[in-house]
């Protein structure tokens, strides 16, 4: 299931750096590790969040795709659905079941049709659009509603404060922060080292030698039996020609 799960994260990690979604950064934390994916997001032009450099991190499971992986952020946010640890709650993300408590339909849950894809660009929805109706952070939540009513600003000045200190982090990255719309739409298909794209692709190969060896060796013992009845017969036919030739004479 583990290299079933490396196979498909292998193949979505190069699609996203091959063909990447706005306005978002995915590497992998470690290299040799396909479950744990850095995923940075930038804030959306013309959003509070617009400037903000926000570093997630996505943790797969062997069991993936039909699990969905757990997704957080590496720096404190104050967003009716992110829990003060930094974990999103949000449909995608809860394994596929019946409806619960919270009223999730099924059909808005995980399901393997999912991709890596998908959970970001829902995760940026959300960071505009939050669920108030199923808070991770009540306080929050509380003072988003109160921020969209015009009562107060308390959710505004919270959200630009991360925003600010998104800003330290990204110079200590070396990354440049789109502000405009141009800048965060990308339109051109970009590059991948050399290194990063042969890696990919063995992990690729190693995982299909891996599910291919079973079936080879099956394969090997159906041959084996086939051998040993093709020298039977060999042997048979010899035996058929002598007794031929004793009769011709």
């Amino acid at each position: 299931m583990a290299n079933s799960a490396s196979r498909a994260l292998a193949g979505e990690l190069k699609d996203l750096m091959t063909k990447p979604l706005e306005g978002v950064n995915v590497q992998l934390v470690d290299d040799s590790n396909l479950f744990k994916w850095e995923v940075a997001i930038f804030g959306p032009p013309d959003t509070i969040y617009c400037g903000g450099y926000f570093k997630t991190q996505l943790d797969f499971p062997e069991t993936y795709p039909f699990e969905p992986p757990k997704m957080k952020f590496l720096e404190p946010i104050f967003h009716p659905n992110v829990y003060p640890s930094g974990e999103i709650c949000i449909s995608i993300l809860h394994p596929p079941g019946k409806a619960d408590q919270r009223g999730e339909l099924p059909e808005e849950r995980w399901n393997p049709t999912q991709r890596v894809r998908t959970i970001v660009l829902s995760v940026i929805s959300l960071l505009n659009e939050p669920n108030i109706s199923s808070p991770a952070d009540v306080d929050a939540s509380v003072a988003f509603r109160k921020w969209k009513e015009g009562q107060d600003d308390t959710f505004e000045k919270k959200v630009k404060q991360a925003v600010a200190k998104s800003k330290v982090l990204a110079d200590k990255d070396g990354v440049e922060i789109p502000t405009t719309v141009e800048e965060y739409c990308l339109n051109s298909k970009v590059s991948i080292d050399d290194d990063m794209d042969d890696t990919m692709d063995d992990d690729l190969d190693d995982d299909v030698e891996f599910m291919t060896d079973d079936d080879d060796d099956d394969f090997d013992d159906s041959d084996g039996g086939s051998d040993d009845d093709d020298n039977d017969n060999d042997d048979n036919t010899d035996d058929n020609n002598t007794v031929d030739s004793g009769n011709e004479r």
